[in-house]
């Protein structure tokens, strides 16, 4: 007589199977291409300090936004911030220079707020298409008037397929 085998895994062997699909599922989700934070040392903000990160484009045709990340204390003493980005193709560079609103008039902050740490997630471009695909660069530096510019806690940048 044949020995029958039971075709059902065991409890364990379906955790971790379940498990494995659901970090492949969420995996699949993500829909961004880079998301970085730059700490900065002492909360200090240097003009050489360029906050950089390459990244690469497959799909030239897929629109996508661009965000610059920023988080300030609340020690922080203005209520905006000029940047300038310097978006890297190659030897072809283009700068821009942006001004985010950080707090109300009466001093408000409007980022989202963790104890004495507000967090900001900034469009710099939304639905953008990149030329072609390919490797990439954007650098990040501050543009105010103090250097260094005191209270910034972290920089960074979100690439994400826009919906």
């Amino acid at each position: 007589m044949a020995q029958r085998t039971n075709l059902l895994p065991n409890k364990t062997s379906a955790l971790v199977c379940c498990a494995l699909m659901m970090i492949t599922f969420l995996a699949g989700c993500t829909n961004s291409i880079i998301d970085s934070n730059v700490e900065l040392d002492n909360r200090r903000w240097s003009y050489r300090n360029h906050i950089a990160n390459s990244f690469e484009i497959k799909e030239s045709s897929t629109p996508y936004n661009i965000y610059f990340k920023l988080r300030v204390t609340a020690n922080y003493k203005y209520s905006n911030i000029f940047i300038l980005a310097h978006f890297k193709d190659g030897n072809k560079v283009v700068t821009r220079r942006y001004q985010y609103k950080l707090a109300k008039n009466d001093g408000e902050w409007l980022g989202s707020g963790s104890g004495n740490v507000f967090s900001y997630t900034l469009p710099m471009l939304t639905n953008y298409r990149f030329a072609h695909n390919g490797k990439f660069t954007i650098e990040i530096e501050q543009n105010m008037r103090d250097n260094p510019l005191l209270e910034v806690s972290d920089a960074g940048i979100l690439i994400e397929n826009a919906e």
